[in-house]
């Protein structure tokens, strides 16, 4: 982290800690404290314009929209971080068996991944949420598989360069075991690649998210999230009530930004 700072021409990086550090404070924040409660409802200030008693305005029910954005980042960004640890887990575990072992087992494997990715992710997941129905765990657990590829991809190439270091070598003819040679001296030395792919990952997730959510097949009407409330802002727009779709459009922008930032900072880093 210490190096990633002390390059001077890193300012992806800088620039991606600095916006995701302050969304994920905010996050952070919101899940203990918000302004006002995200759901209630003040008839008296109804479509209040952005002031500073409500810093994003209100909603056409007297909801203050700032709160409201406060707990639908927090429940995008759970979305996303489920998602990458879910798919970056499973991607991880199929990058290592098949970049270690090959021949028919990479072959396997890999044509699975192949076959995931054959399809449109976005179509694919609408599809498969169409059937299964809304709701925050479909979502995961849909996103989670799909994103499985691009992990399981990453590590195999890395995997397949670092066994054939020499000190890989130098590790099986001293008889340490497979499963020790892959977590004891390989995943290290992929984790630096891996990094970039995670960071990736989050942002793909949170647009993904949003997307879903956006075209009404993503989380449940009675849950909160960017995208769901970029969908309920739809109506807002053409009553005079421009700021809740600008406010949360610029909430997911920035979450996106950070990450974006973030892994291509961490991508230099690896190429420098």
């Amino acid at each position: 982290m210490k190096k990633l700072f002390e390059k001077h021409n890193n300012w992806f990086f800088r620039a991606g800690f600095v916006i995701t550090a302050f969304m994920l404070l905010m996050i952070l924040i919101g899940q203990f404290w918000t302004p006002y409660e995200p759901s209630a409802m003040d008839a008296s200030a109804k479509g209040l314009a952005p002031s500073l008693s409500h810093l994003f305005g209100t909603d056409k029910f007297g909801r203050d929209i700032f709160s409201r954005v406060m707990e639908g980042a927090g429940s995008t960004l759970l979305i996303a971080f489920f998602v990458v640890l879910i798919g970056a887990s499973a991607g991880v575990l199929i990058g290592a068996v098949t970049g270690y072992c090959g021949g028919i087992v990479d072959e396997i494997l890999m044509r699975i991944c192949d076959g995931i990715t054959a399809f449109p992710s976005v179509m694919l997941a609408l599809i498969i949420i169409a059937v299964l129905g809304p709701g925050k765990w479909n979502v995961i657990w849909v996103l989670a598989i799909l994103f499985i590829p691009s992990f399981a991809r990453v590590v195999r190439t890395e995997f397949s360069r670092i066994k054939k270091q020499n000190y890989i070598s130098l590790a099986k003819l001293q008889g340490v075991g497979p499963l020790r040679i892959i977590i004891r001296h390989m995943l290290p030395n992929a984790f630096p690649v891996l990094l970039p792919a995670i960071s990736i990952g989050f942002n793909n997730a949170v647009l993904a998210e949003a997307s879903m959510s956006f075209l009404g097949v993503g989380v449940s009407v009675n849950e909160v999230s960017l995208g769901r409330m970029l969908n309920d802002s739809q109506n807002y727009i053409l009553r005079g009530l421009p700021w809740y779709a600008l406010f949360v459009g610029l909430t997911i922008a920035l979450l996106i930004l950070g990450f974006s930032l973030l892994g291509e900072g961490l991508q230099k880093n690896n190429e420098g």
